[in-house]
């Protein structure tokens, strides 16, 4: 077994390994990778994106960055694609092959099956002398010096420069189509990022009780009223508008105030022009509310009018922090 200073320094080793393997891409972007992203951005096909091996899970990870930013692709395992995958290739999709060494049976095998077909192929590959560079139209070069493997055998810095080559063309296409924060809400509803991007406060604060009291109501009637609607807060409401705001906070600042709360009125404890927000507003609007006020309440409004409240709690439960 290591020492602890040995694991520490194995795991910086491979940290900065695989980093130099990334720096080095830097000098692999050439005009055949402006070509590829040019191809995939005007065509009217999908990518489809295949591999072998670890090539093959980068490969799929890619076609989720590729799908979640508006390029269609689909993954085609190489060893599927030569028992009947190949079925799934339209006329206009471009092939995308990623491989370390180019040289595997199943792509040689799969290559010329592609060629055949007279689809665009890509080779991301990291052997610009391979077999799968000499039959491919255009090549993505991640080729890397070493693995970050001890015996530079298990694929580490190669699988890296894979991913991020696959990150760094999803991206150019992403901004040449001016895919925009909108749209990647659309296709992430589920999510938190989302849910920030689309979620509004009427989408929340309508499962909340509604606490509200008089100007005149005895402090018994809200300490009450607060306690029932389990939220922490009442608004205070005359001719149907907000006066203000009573808190658990401002119940508990009268307790030092006051020696008798005999005569005491909701207006005398209440907090005069609340922080409120618009039922439409985002729910993100409403958390950066919250965070610059150091509150966990906000009374919301609808065309001026008391409507709810929405509480930190019911953001948090959607995720959006």
């Amino acid at each position: 077994m290591k020492s602890p200073e040995e694991i520490r320094q194995i795991a910086l080793r491979t940290l900065k390994e695989e980093a130099l393997a990334i720096e080095n891409l830097t000098h692999l972007v050439d005009g055949d990778f402006i070509k590829c992203v040019e191809l995939i951005y005007q065509s009217e096909g999908r990518v489809i994106v295949t591999g072998i091996g670890k090539s093959a899970n980068i490969a799929a990870k890619l076609v989720s960055t590729l799908n979640s930013t508006g390029t269609q692709a689909i993954f085609m395992h190489a060893a599927d694609a030569i028992h009947g995958d190949l079925g799934m290739i339209g006329k206009d999709d471009i092939i995308l092959c990623l491989s370390k060494s180019g040289n595997t049976p199943e792509i040689k095998v799969l290559a010329p099956f592609l060629k055949l077909m007279g689809n665009v192929l890509i080779a991301m590959v990291g052997n610009r002398e391979s077999y799968l560079a000499k039959e491919a139209d255009y090549i993505i070069d991640t080729t890397v010096e070493r693995e970050a493997c001890p015996n530079n055998l298990a694929p580490t810095s190669s699988t890296t420069a894979q991913l991020a080559m696959g990150d760094a063309l999803a991206t150019a296409l992403l901004e040449c189509r001016g895919f925009t924060a909108g749209d990647f809400a659309r296709y992430h509803p589920g999510g938190a990022l989302g849910k920030k991007l689309y979620l509004r406060v009427s989408d929340v604060y309508i499962y909340n009780e509604k606490p509200e009291v008089k100007p005149d109501d005895d402090i018994k009637t809200v300490i009450l009223e607060i306690s029932s609607k389990r939220l922490g807060v009442a608004a205070v409401i005359e001719a149907e508008k907000i006066a203000g705001i009573i808190t658990d906070g401002d119940l508990r600042r009268m307790l030092h105030t006051h020696d008798s709360f005999v005569n005491l009125k909701a207006r005398d404890v209440m907090s005069a022009n609340p922080k409120t927000i618009a039922q439409d507003a985002m729910v993100s609007d409403a958390l950066d509310i919250m965070r610059a006020n150091n509150i966990t309440q906000l009374l919301v409004v609808n065309n001026g009018s008391y409507a709810g409240v929405i509480h930190l709690h019911d953001i948090l439960k959607e995720g959006i922090i």
